[in-house]
């Protein structure tokens, strides 16, 4: 089903400051800066995947395979919105460190 203009922009806004406030309480949590844009991938594995996690321990050549499909079929309009939620964490990673920098001790 194709996607609107008004959904595409809709939903990039939405992933990015959904992954930018996850990104920013894990970073003042953790107190490790880019932690969620390292963990970022494997949630991108997770929404795109249809395959159960046990299958990657039972036929991981079958699951990896069916992941590698799963990513490659992927519409430009959802590899846009995952970009955007992968943008939302490098942008808290930045906005951390210029906290930091500026001296709040709480981030």
């Amino acid at each position: 089903m194709p996607i609107s203009i008004i959904q595409l922009m809709i939903s990039i806004l939405l992933f990015f400051v959904l992954f930018f406030g996850i990104a920013f309480i894990l970073n003042m949590l953790l107190r490790l800066t880019w932690i969620m844009t390292c963990i970022y991938p494997i949630v991108v594995i997770f929404i795109v995947d249809t395959v159960p996690f046990a299958t990657y321990l039972h036929e991981p050549k079958e699951a990896f395979q069916t992941l590698g499909t799963n990513l490659s079929s992927l519409a430009p309009a959802d590899i846009t919105v995952l970009l955007s939620g992968l943008v939302g964490t490098i942008v808290a990673g930045f906005a951390m460190k210029a906290l930091r920098k500026r001296g709040y001790r709480m981030f």
